[in-house]
C-alpha cells in the first residue's frame, strides 16, 4: 500500500526517490509519478507500473534553470519561453547535452529531453531536497484519466508505488503545454495557452505534424480515457448523462459561467465522475457540450478528443 506523506514530510518523499522508489507528487498541472531520472531501474519501474509503452518519452522535472542547463541545450526561443513561463505548466523538448546523466528510457532513446520547472511549492521543495532530476509522467495507469488529487492516484496505483505526497487538488488541472524544435513548434496543448506563448515570442507558432511514434508525452491518439464511450459537441442533454459547459441542463458542468480556467481545473475529476454516472445508468456512454477552441479551450478539446478516440 502506498504510504501517505503530508506536506510536512517532504524529506521522507525525497529520501524514497533517492533510494530508487516511485513517489507520486503534486504539480500545478496533475499528479506526477516520480522516479530518479538517473536510475535505470527506477525509471523502468515507471513504465512497468503504468503499463506505459517504452517508446513514449517522459518529462524530466528539475528545481531550477541551473539544473535544466546541465541536461539540455537551450535555443534562443526556448530560453525566451522559459524566462516567460517557468516555473509553470510548460515543458520544453530540447537537445540532450552530451554526458547528461539521464537514462535512455527517459528519452525513449531520442536525442532530445522534455524538461519542466513546476510551479507547485511542494513539487519545488521535493525537487530541491531530492537533489536530482525526477522523471514524472502522470500518476495513473497508462491511457486512463489523469489524476488531479491524491485520491485519484491511490485509486489507480495504490498498491504499486511507495508513497503519495498529498498536496491537495491541482490548480491548473491540465498537463503542461509542450513546445520543441527550432524554430519553436507546439507539440501538445496544455496549461499555457498557445496565444500567450505567441505573444511572448512575437510570432505565430505552428503545430508539429503527427508522427508514427511520439516525440513528446501526450501525443498518443487514445489517451486520458474513461471506461465509458464519449460523444463530443452535444448541445443538450439526451438519454445519456451529459457534461455541460456554460448555461444549460447537465448532470455535471465544467463551468456554468463558461470560464475555461475553471473548466480546465475541473476536467479530469469530472470525467471520472461522468464515468461513474454512465456506469450507474448502465449506458456506458456520456455526452459532452461544445468547448470553444481558443485559450485553454484548445487544450481541453485536445484531451476530450483523445479521451473519445477509439481504444487500441
Amino acid at each position: 500500500m502506498a504510504r501517505a506523506i503530508n506536506r510536512h514530510q517532504v524529506e521522507d518523499a525525497a529520501a524514497l526517490l533517492r533510494a530508487g522508489e516511485l513517489v507520486a507528487f503534486p504539480t500545478e498541472t496533475v499528479y506526477g509519478l516520480g522516479a530518479d531520472a538517473t536510475n535505470d531501474k527506477a525509471v523502468a519501474a515507471i513504465f512497468a507500473t503504468k503499463n506505459r509503452p517504452t517508446f513514449n518519452p517522459l518529462i524530466v522535472h528539475v528545481a531550477d534553470m541551473e539544473a535544466a542547463e546541465a541536461l539540455v541545450t537551450f535555443t534562443p526561443e526556448a530560453r525566451h519561453l522559459a524566462q516567460a513561463f517557468w516555473p509553470g505548466p510548460m515543458t520544453l523538448v530540447l537537445p540532450k547535452r552530451e554526458g547528461a546523466p539521464l537514462c535512455d528510457l527517459v528519452t525513449a532513446s531520442l536525442d532530445t529531453v522534455g524538461i519542466r520547472l513546476p510551479a507547485h511549492p511542494l513539487a519545488q521543495e521535493l525537487l530541491r531536497k531530492a537533489g536530482r532530476p525526477i522523471a514524472a509522467p502522470s500518476a495513473n495507469p497508462s491511457g486512463k484519466i489523469s489524476p488531479t488529487t491524491a485520491a485519484h492516484v491511490r485509486a489507480g496505483l495504490e498498491n504499486r508505488i511507495a508513497a503519495v505526497l498529498d498536496g491537495g487538488a491541482c490548480t491548473v488541472g491540465l498537463e503542461s503545454t509542450i513546445f520543441g524544435g527550432d524554430p519553436i513548434t507546439l507539440l501538445r496543448p496544455g496549461g499555457i495557452p498557445l496565444e500567450a506563448a505567441e505573444k511572448a515570442l512575437g510570432r505565430g507558432i505552428r503545430s508539429a505534424k503527427a508522427t508514427a511514434l511520439p516525440t513528446a508525452p501526450g501525443q498518443l491518439a487514445s489517451h486520458y480515457a474513461p471506461e465509458a464511450s464519449i460523444t463530443l459537441d452535444v448541445q443538450t442533454r439526451g438519454d445519456a448523462p451529459h457534461l455541460g459547459f456554460g448555461p444549460g441542463e447537465a448532470d455535471l458542468n465544467l463551468s456554468e459561467r463558461g470560464d475555461l480556467v475553471e473548466a480546465a481545473a475541473n476536467l479530469f475529476a469530472m470525467l471520472r465522475d461522468m464515468d461513474a454516472l454512465a456506469a450507474a445508468a448502465e449506458t456506458r456512454k456520456f455526452t459532452v457540450a461544445p468547448i470553444p477552441d481558443s485559450g485553454l479551450g484548445h487544450a481541453i478539446r485536445d484531451r476530450l478528443q483523445r479521451a473519445a478516440a477509439p481504444r487500441p
